[in-house]
């Protein structure tokens, strides 16, 4: 539907009730008359007030509430606004919902539709509106402060910097071309220029490049547990997770898709991905998921290569594929025994120094060491966090295009 400015929207702009608070805002140019019909006494903008809330239809009392007032143009979606910050049961904000519905003017808000109008009022550009999308979902610090850089405006003044030096340049050079010879025009401004130019290529290619690092953290690096079938990598995944996600069984194989997990490790955004035990097979099925392996650890970060340590002795060879892995792939990989509680203690000092680290999933034996291994190879990743400027795939199209068209 289209979406005009000149009604007056309303939604629950909080979390999902029942809740302690409860938050429903209104935007539009009738904000004045909900103040007039449902408090029913005057506020004063920009505090915040203890107020009845009445059902404009019979007066009854709907909630005791707290109230913001905030006149255009300064508010969040730079129209007048209004917040009720009501109690959060279901009943209570069902009432306020409906009290509003019933008055003439105003709609529920479509999805994004408060941070739409801000958008189009000039109070936020698209960078911000991005990354305060981002902001609201992020699930760690990292995350959080990669995305306040966008809400903030900061990469917004940095890309208006790069168009200013972009203007002026052109304006300098045409200036030169037209008028050769007035006194006015310093001579040789493209020696001036040029130098500019390049040193503005070099830090878009920097923020181009940085792009792919700045994905990561929003969506999460990509770790991937290998290994050959009951190596213990269902195991892993269960307890990184906190809950079954995977089936952990005797059988060999058991484990035929790629299963996925979202954890913060150490503040660390991370993909833990369980995937089918390599081995030679006749099982379709079966060599379909290993060809999914195959896949996963093209596109990994990490690479966690598991081996059952209980059947392993110290003169036993390295396997295959984690050799291959190791001289043809070039990603960080972590080589780990599983199992641990199940060694001997003697084999367990003799075969200690095969792995970079010997675990237990079931005692929690060297869990941890294991996270903040994984951490910090991780944060090793994506180093320098703080100055990235290029955070998103649109941003880095547009500055592609801009180098493009520098270099011709």
């Amino acid at each position: 539907m289209d979406l005009t400015r000149d009604d007056t929207i309303y939604a629950l702009s909080s979390g999902l009730v029942p809740s302690g608070v409860a938050t429903i805002r209104i935007s539009g140019p009738d904000c004045r008359f909900v103040i007039e019909t449902i408090i029913s006494k005057k506020i004063r903008p920009r505090y915040t007030e203890l107020v009845l809330l009445k059902n404009p239809s019979d007066g009854s009392l709907l909630d005791q509430a707290l109230v913001l007032w905030f006149p255009a143009p300064n508010s969040f979606t730079g129209e007048d606004v209004l917040e009720f910050h009501c109690h959060g049961g279901r009943a209570v904000v069902e009432a306020v919902l409906k009290a509003l519905s019933s008055l003439t003017g105003l709609r529920m808000a479509e999805p994004g539709e408060f941070t739409k109008r801000a958008f189009l009022n000039d109070k936020m550009d698209l960078v911000e509106v991005e990354g305060l999308a981002d902001l609201i979902s992020a699930e760690t610090d990292m995350q959080r402060k990669l995305a306040l850089r966008q809400s903030d405006g900061s990469i917004s003044s940095i890309y208006e910097e790069w168009r200013h030096i972009l203007i002026e340049s052109r304006a300098m050079i045409e200036a030169e071309l037209d008028f050769p010879d007035e006194e006015d025009v310093p001579g040789s401004l493209s020696n001036l220029i040029w130098p500019r130019i390049v040193n503005l290529k070099e830090k878009m290619n920097k923020a181009i490049n940085d792009t792919k690092i700045a994905e990561r953290i929003r969506d999460g690096l990509s770790v991937v547990l290998v290994g050959s079938p009951n190596a213990g990598k269902s195991s892993l995944l269960n307890h990184l997770s906190h809950r079954d996600i995977a089936i952990v069984s005797d059988i060999a194989g058991t484990t035929r898709d790629s299963l996925d997990s979202y954890l913060n490790l150490n503040d660390i955004p991370v993909i833990l991905t369980d995937t089918a035990g390599l081995r030679e097979s006749t099982d379709v099925i079966e060599l379909m998921g290993i060809k999914k392996v195959r896949e996963k650890i093209t596109e990994a970060d990490l690479i966690i290569y598991l081996e059952d340590s209980n059947s392993i002795s110290i003169n036993d060879k390295l396997p295959d594929d984690f050799i291959d892995l190791k001289n043809k792939i070039d990603k960080e990989l972590i080589f780990v025994g599983t199992k641990a509680d199940l060694v001997d203690s003697q084999d367990f000092k003799s075969i200690q120094s095969r792995y970079d680290i010997l675990i237990s999933s079931k005692t929690e034996l060297s869990i941890d060491s294991l996270i903040d291994e994984v951490s910090r190879r991780c944060k090793a990743l994506v180093t320098h966090s703080e100055s990235f400027i290029s955070v998103r795939e649109r941003h880095k199209e547009a500055l592609e295009k801009v180098v493009n068209h520098l270099i011709n």
